[in-house]
């Protein structure tokens, strides 16, 4: 289901959380993209996000099969390279939105945040 805008819209952490089910309530079935760079992925991501940097989106790749039908709700560290990355994504088709205040805000949130390792992690 593609949005009938012409740009991608832009979400809160909290809009984020539901449609990704990180809430507290469940919610959603989008997929969370995340499109930093690996050195930041690996300091701290929200669990069950996949990974995508913007490098290699902006470079033709495509997203991982599971994650093609679905909507997807793109992150970076502070939502500006989300929003580039969601406009690719729209261009191509994708139902996409951005996350305003990236991964700095899911974190002031509370939202999880895990490392490489699973454990508790910090966004770089």
């Amino acid at each position: 289901m593609r949005s009938s805008g012409s740009v991608p819209g832009r979400v809160t952490v909290q809009e984020a959380a539901v449609r990704t089910g990180h809430a507290a309530t469940g919610g959603g079935d989008a997929l969370l993209l995340d499109i930093r760079e690996p050195y930041e992925w690996q300091a701290g991501h929200a669990p069950g996000a996949v990974h995508l940097p913007l490098t290699a989106l902006a470079a033709g790749a495509g997203l991982p099969a599971g994650a093609q039908a679905r909507p997807v709700v793109v992150i970076c560290r502070s939502g500006n390279r989300s929003q580039q990355a969601a406009e690719l994504l729209h261009a191509r088709g994708a139902e996409a939105v951005d996350v305003i205040g990236g991964m700095r805000d899911w974190a002031a949130a509370g939202l999880p945040v895990v490392d490489a390792h699973g454990r508790d992690g910090t966004v770089a």
